[in-house]
């Protein structure tokens, strides 16, 4: 039986699988700073190694969440951003002050596919990620670089976004070293107020 045409190219190709993902990584990720539409991404493989196995990696094209508990199911968001920009060229260009995206959204994506209407926020933690340096050292890719928020949503305002001197008052920073410790403190407090609710 004769290859079709696309197997027939595939298997005449110069490079492999590998060699075209290692190629984009390279493109995407292989200078110190990352550019605004794939930093999240970054952000969350970041801490996804640092919660990792307890903590499921589940953000996606349609989820409404970005980790979920493996033992209690309690949902969590990653919001990030970064005081060195890759688009700004003047090395004296100030860094703007960081304000991070918290409003309510008209529902949300269960991880079966179906949509539920209601208004609100879908995690129960949010993780704050702010990369604060502006010097020619910055290197988002560098974990312990980044400052981090654990916050409940419960302590949020009924804002569309929040500042970084806002968030300080809510929650004490960590770094990287610290961040499942306080996001673990964190799913007991929301464990202990469904608890209470209940």
């Amino acid at each position: 039986m004769e290859a079709n045409v696309s197997d027939q190219e595939y298997s005449g190709s110069p490079f492999t699988v590998s060699d075209a993902v290692s190629k984009v990584t390279e493109a995407t990720f292989g200078s110190p700073l990352i550019n605004n539409v794939l930093r999240g991404h970054l952000a969350e493989a970041i801490i996804a190694l640092a919660l990792e196995p307890e903590w499921e990696w589940c953000s996606g094209d349609y989820s409404s969440w970005d980790f979920q508990s493996c033992s209690k199911g309690t949902r969590l968001e990653v919001k990030q951003s970064a005081a060195k920009q890759s688009w700004v060229l003047h090395p004296d260009s100030k860094p703007s002050a960081p304000r991070f995206d918290i409003a309510e959204r008209s529902g949300r994506w269960e991880t079966d596919g179906t949509f539920v209407t209601e208004v609100g926020r879908a995690a129960q933690i949010y993780i704050f990620a702010y990369h604060p340096i502006s010097d020619e050292s910055a290197d988002h890719r560098h974990p312990c670089q980044w400052n981090f928020y654990v916050t409940l949503t419960s302590s949020l305002p009924s804002t569309k976004s929040i500042s970084l001197r806002n968030l300080e008052e809510l929650s004490a920073k960590c770094g990287i070293a610290g961040l499942a410790r306080a996001v673990n403190a964190a799913e007991e407090d929301v464990v202990r107020a469904s608890s209470t609710s209940a």
